[in-house]
């Protein structure tokens, strides 16, 4: 059985504590001076130790104090976090979202006005990470990730098929310098650390798995090697759909036939407890005639790449 100090005393000495000050301790609370005062003595009681040394121009913390004080912040904070999580949850107008930084920057959020539009009431929270999923951890409601399969064990809904292909900047191309798989031996690759073919995989698709580049480029997120790709550092396997608008722009370009591609999807992964949410459920319908809006223009896209 747990032995513990009144909570409401606790509370007033850990704000009190913070701000060695009883005058702003009660204006966080919204309480009196005298209500803190009197907490606080109250804690002292049951401790059988004082935690102030109280004089008429100082509050001081005591040995004992300081050792409380240590343990009480981390455990309030904690509880916090773990209530604003419930009641977030609770408000069924509220989903937290989470994706990897690329998608997020590169296909949700130049789309997301569209679903403001039609669901002007639902508030959404992003957060954005490449960690392995966690909806406890995370608190998120909906995690979004590509995948060749359906993770085991969580309500997955696909949205989106992806076609993975070499990009680069169109100066690479530029004296045929860059026309067949085998001219990759004078480029630089750009490679990721969430990367969903890596090139010793996509080098053996082309026929040329003894290859070897004249560098290489390691990054940890996606949006890093793309960055480099932009800046004409070299080639790298990304989903066609987080490019199709620099493609067409002609900031980037596909070096090779898209037969040599890879396809997997996107899916919109369901935390414990939400799968039927009607916000969940309206959120997801959204991904789907987005995904499919984005299949099309990939398609389009891939029709102009193949070669003539």
């Amino acid at each position: 059985m747990r032995k513990l100090p009144p909570l409401n005393a606790v509370r007033a000495f850990e704000a009190a504590a913070r701000h060695v000050s009883f005058t702003q301790a009660a204006r966080e609370l919204g309480v009196t001076h005298g209500a803190i005062s009197k907490q606080v003595a109250a804690l002292e009681a049951w401790l059988g130790t004082p935690v102030f040394l109280r004089s008429p121009m100082q509050l001081t913390l005591t040995d004992a104090g300081r050792t409380l004080l240590i343990a009480v912040t981390p455990a309030l904070d904690r509880i916090s976090v773990a209530a604003t999580h419930l009641l977030e949850q609770r408000d069924t107008r509220t989903l937290i979202v989470h994706a990897p930084p690329t998608v997020m920057i590169r296909w949700l959020i130049p789309r997301l006005s569209s679903f403001q539009r039609r669901a002007p009431e639902v508030e959404i929270r992003f957060t954005a990470s490449a960690a392995p999923l966690n909806f406890e951890a995370g608190g998120y409601n909906i995690a979004i990730r590509g995948a060749y399969q359906p993770p085991e064990g969580v309500v997955a809904i696909p949205f989106m098929t992806e076609t993975i292909l070499p990009i680069c900047h169109p100066d690479l191309l530029e004296g045929g310098r860059l026309r067949r798989p085998q001219d990759l031996e004078r480029q630089t690759l750009l490679s990721y650390d969430s990367e969903p073919m890596p090139w010793s995989e996509w080098l053996a698709l082309a026929q040329k798995p003894m290859l070897r580049p004249a560098h290489a480029l390691q990054f940890e997120q996606m949006f890093l090697a793309l960055q480099a790709a932009t800046e004409g550092l070299g080639v790298v396997l990304l989903p066609l759909s987080m490019v199709a608008d620099d493609i067409i722009t002609g900031k980037l370009c596909v070096p090779f036939d898209i037969a040599l591609s890879r396809k997997r999807q996107y899916f919109a992964l369901i935390a414990p407890g939400w799968h039927g949410n009607p916000v969940a459920e309206r959120f997801c319908d959204w991904l789907i005639k987005e995904g499919r809006d984005t299949e099309h223009l990939v398609s389009q896209l891939a029709k102009t790449l193949m070669p003539t």
